[in-house]
Parts: structure tokens; sequence; C-alpha cells
């Protein structure tokens, strides 16, 4: 039961972070190490064994890498950066095609309708958790990407899946 309190808290924090994304097109440092680091306590608590425990530890530190090299050239912000190693450690590599996947596909839709929306509706009309994201040369809230990626991933994950979803 503990243990499924700690998988929705992480999605939780996930859809708050896609939230707060869309209003600022920020995911603070804070959030993305309160997702990394409730991994910790889940695990033990869960205790799946060190080989699951060793392969998310792996998938996150990866990911991270692989964050830092696109940071680095720009694909992404940095707390999108962040975030994709907190979700991974969570994910673990069982769910990391179908995560990274589902993200870039939810990013691609995000990116056409942010797009799209720009230019059909005046930034001072849209509601007012959007004007940031609705200002043309602002950047896409990919914290959304992100946050759909990993429920999309969660049947994926041993550490997840017992959400039945």
């Amino acid at each position: 039961m503990i243990a499924e309190l700690f998988a929705i808290l992480f999605l939780l924090l996930c859809v708050y972070a896609a939230a707060r994304d869309i209003e600022t097109l920020t995911i603070s440092n804070g959030l993305n190490a309160i997702i990394a680091f409730l991994f910790v306590p889940a695990v033990i608590i869960s205790a799946p064994g060190w080989d699951v425990a060793g392969a998310h530890l792996l998938a996150g530190v990866i990911a991270f890498v692989v964050s830092v090299l696109l940071f680095t050239f720009g694909v992404f912000g940095g707390g999108d950066a962040k975030m994709i190693p907190g979700v991974m450690l969570w994910l673990g590599p069982e769910a990391a095609m179908p995560f990274v996947t589902a993200m870039a596909v939810v990013g691609g839709l995000l990116a056409a309708t942010v797009i799209v929306a720009r230019k059909l509706v005046p930034a001072d009309a849209a509601p007012g958790f959007a004007r940031g994201t609705m200002q043309h040369g602002a950047g896409v809230p990919y914290g959304v990407a992100i946050a759909g990626g990993a429920f999309y991933a969660i049947p994926f994950s041993p550490l997840l899946s017992g959400l039945g979803a």
C-alpha cells in the first residue's frame, strides 16, 4: 500500500511539473530533486531486489548523460533535462523505449498545437496560466510531454506496473 502511495505521488509530481511548465516555462530544481529523491524510499519500501533497483539507477544515470548532452545542444531546457533522469529512475530500463517514444509523440503534438495556437490566439487572450507559453518566441512546455511519456510507460515499469494502469 505504501509503495502505491509513492507511485501515485510520483505521478502527481509529474502532473504538477507539467502544469508549472505550462505556466512558467520552467521546472524547478527543487521539484526535479523531489521526483528523483523520492525514488530512494520507494524502491526501499517496494524491495524489488538489487538487480531491479540497480537497473533503475543505471537507467537514470544514462538518461542524465543523454539529457545533459541534449541540453548542451539546445534540444531541451535545463528543467526538462533534469526531469527526464528523475522520471527514468522510476520507470527503469524496461520502460525506457515506451517512455521515449511516447514523450516524442506527445512532444511533437504539443509543439504543433502550440505553434497553431500562437498563430490563432493572441497571447493576451490566452488564459492566465498559459500566457507565457503563448508568447511568440517562447519555448514549448516539454514537461507536458515528459509527464505524458511517464503515464504511458507505467505498464512497462516493474516498479510502477502494480498501479494497474
